[in-house]
């Protein structure tokens, strides 16, 4: 169930330049809410811009009826809502799309992130270690001061990898690289989950499917409505030759690794 509501702001602080967390006094949808789903949020007081902004649920305190963003300055829009402060209201729709599958079991499963694609994966995350599930983590940035969440994540009981594109914290390269090298030497996953730019997931999926295990992946893609009626966002998915246009929106952002063509 999806709503459309007033939330307060209860917190927001930059956590790293350009990067924004804030946190929303929301019960409905943080009761509703599952990992992978994300919120269509208005950033000005104005229907100016018009467009509400599609931004991934980073958490969620359902005992306190708490919804957190995190988010990447990227535009107007953002830039916009990184001026609203603690008591505010922010006009919320949400929460919308298809999340993640949690596994069936305990066993380890590997969770693989790019850059902004933490956003997503941190709820996932929390999910994870309520249900008594432990993950490996690749967590990739272009430098040090871009790896979010590192010591949330362990202190959750997650194994963290990290890779950096300039070499400043652990794997000098990319997190794809890292995560091959890993599935070369054990690949007894459950489940792999990804978020991460597109050339970054389209690799991850390409590893995946050489090792022959399941996974899913959480897919960034512009959007106008959220709600599936412009068709701003379709993406291209495949499976016994036969290609279908599907809206990330509502049929997504998760999809199945092998679903996804990225031709």
């Amino acid at each position: 169930m999806s709503f459309l509501l007033d939330a307060e702001i209860t917190k927001q602080e930059m956590i790293g330049p350009g990067h924004y967390r804030l946190n929303l006094l929301a019960p409905d949808i943080a009761a509703a809410a599952r990992p992978g789903q994300f919120l269509q949020v208005r950033c000005g007081s104005t229907l100016d811009p018009f467009l509400r902004r599609p931004i991934s649920i980073n958490a969620v305190d359902r005992e306190n009826g708490e919804v957190a963003l995190f988010y990447r300055v990227a535009g107007r829009g953002t830039a916009l809502l990184t001026q609203k402060a603690q008591g505010e209201p922010v006009s919320l729709l949400g929460p919308l799309g298809r999340g993640f599958s949690l596994p069936k079991s305990q066993a380890r499963v590997a969770v693989v992130s790019g850059g902004i694609g933490i956003a997503p994966l941190y709820f996932l995350l929390l999910e994870l270690a309520v249900f008594g599930v432990s993950a490996d983590v690749f967590l990739g940035a272009a430098t040090a001061g871009q790896l979010f969440f590192t010591k949330e994540i362990k202190g959750l009981g997650h194994r963290v990898e990290p890779a950096t594109d300039d070499g400043s914290a652990g794997y000098h390269g990319l997190v794809t690289d890292l995560f091959a090298e890993n599935m070369a030497r054990s690949s007894e996953y459950a489940m792999i989950y990804g978020c991460g730019p597109g050339g970054m997931q389209r690799r991850l999926a390409e590893i995946i499917k050489e090792f022959g295990v399941s996974g899913e992946l959480s897919l960034e893609e512009r959007m106008g409505c959220g709600v599936g009626a412009c068709l701003s966002c379709v993406c291209k998915t495949g499976s016994e030759g036969s290609i279908q246009y599907r809206r990330v929106c509502t049929e997504g952002p998760v999809f199945p690794a092998g679903e996804v063509v990225w031709a």
